[in-house]
């Protein structure tokens, strides 16, 4: 969000495993992603931190201007929830065999997104860039390969089912904003693996 809109900004990386006293003070549910303003003033929790941020910084607009088209965007960012819970409960928070029916939960969810970009007809869901929509679910959808490499190569989205979501994964991986901080799905399954072994290795992501 910060590089689509151009914003200047310092990262500041926390250990979620061992955290530090500082960061319930500034975000009282005790997780990230937390901002501080240059007021001091902080905000949590991603999507009301995009959406300040839309607002604050006008230029580059990530949501539709019309308010409807909006509203459907949100819509569609919450519904993308159920692909998030099924992704994280069914596949990557255990070492267990990937279950087929699991898998076919997840494809199913990511339906409704596919035909929503043949609907729109439009490389991203923001039109000919990124909009707001296409940066909240783009962590998922990069983060989608490490079922393969984890759980096998039968796991792999299906290009003939989705190929509109594929084309718009390859697209969104070219854009400067998501560039910056992409990582390849052989970086996010080795820390899944340390992760899971009890031992994240968040300075491995960071300095990745």
């Amino acid at each position: 969000m910060l590089d689509a809109k151009r914003i200047p900004y310092d990262v500041v990386y926390v250990n979620l495993t061992h955290k530090p006293d500082w960061l319930i003070e500034k975000s009282p549910l005790n997780k990230v992603p937390c901002i501080e303003l240059e007021q001091g003033e902080t905000l949590y929790e991603s999507l009301i931190i995009a959406d300040y941020l839309d607002d604050a910084y006008p230029s580059n607009k990530l949501y539709p201007s019309n308010p409807l088209a909006k509203a459907k965007d949100k819509l569609l960012i919450d519904k993308f929830n159920t692909v998030i819970t099924a992704l994280y409960s069914k596949g990557l928070n255990s070492e267990a065999p990937l279950e087929q029916d699991a898998f076919n939960e997840i494809l199913t969810g990511l339906e409704p997104f596919d035909r929503e970009l043949a609907r729109r007809g439009t490389p991203f869901f923001g039109g000919s860039k990124p909009g707001m929509l296409d940066f909240m679910i783009w962590p998922w959808c990069e983060r989608a390969d490490i079922l393969r490499i984890t759980k096998g190569e039968q796991f792999v989205v299906p290009r003939d089912r989705f190929l509109r979501l594929l084309e718009w994964r390859v697209a969104m991986k070219e854009d400067p904003a998501v560039s910056g901080s992409f990582l390849e799905a052989e970086v996010h399954a080795k820390f899944l693996r340390s992760r899971l072994a009890g031992t994240p290795q968040y300075d491995f992501i960071a300095n990745s």
